[in-house]
C-alpha cells in the first residue's frame, strides 16, 4: 500500500533521517512511519510543522513510499538514493554499514 513518510536531515551530522514509528528520528528507512490513512497523514503533517520550527532537523518534507512484502520502499528514485547512500560505491553509506537500514536496489 502507498503512503507518505516524513524525512529530513539531522542538523548534528547531516545524515538523512526518517520520522519513525516510535515518534523519534531514525537513520533507518525501515523504522519510518508510513502514513496510509488520514489520521497518519495528519500526524506527519503536525510533525512536519514541529520539525520546521525546531532545531534538531532541517529541510523536512513528506515523500511517497510503499510497503512491499513488509518492507518500506520509496516510490521515487531520489528517495531511494537518499535512503541508501552513494550509488557508485556500495561499500559506503547505509547500504554497507547498516544492513537493517538498506533496501534492495531493484523494485
Amino acid at each position: 500500500m502507498t503512503g507518505q513518510i516524513l524525512t529530513a536531515y539531522r542538523v548534528a551530522d547531516g545524515d538523512v533521517v526518517f520520522f519513525s514509528t516510535d515518534r523519534q528520528w531514525s537513520a533507518c528507512l525501515s523504522e519510518g512511519l508510513l502514513a496510509e490513512d488520514d489520521a497518519g497523514l495528519a500526524l506527519l503533517k503536525e510533525q512536519l510543522r514541529l520539525a520546521a520550527a525546531g532545531t534538531e532537523v532541517t529541510d523536512p518534507y513528506l515523500f511517497k513510499a510503499e510497503r512491499i512484502d513488509g518492507a518500506l520502499r520509496p516510490v521515487h528514485i531520489r528517495e531511494r538514493i537518499r535512503s541508501l547512500g552513494p550509488t557508485v560505491r556500495a561499500d559506503l553509506g547505509k547500504q554497507s554499514s547498516s544492513p537493517g537500514c538498506a533496501l534492495s536496489a531493484t523494485p
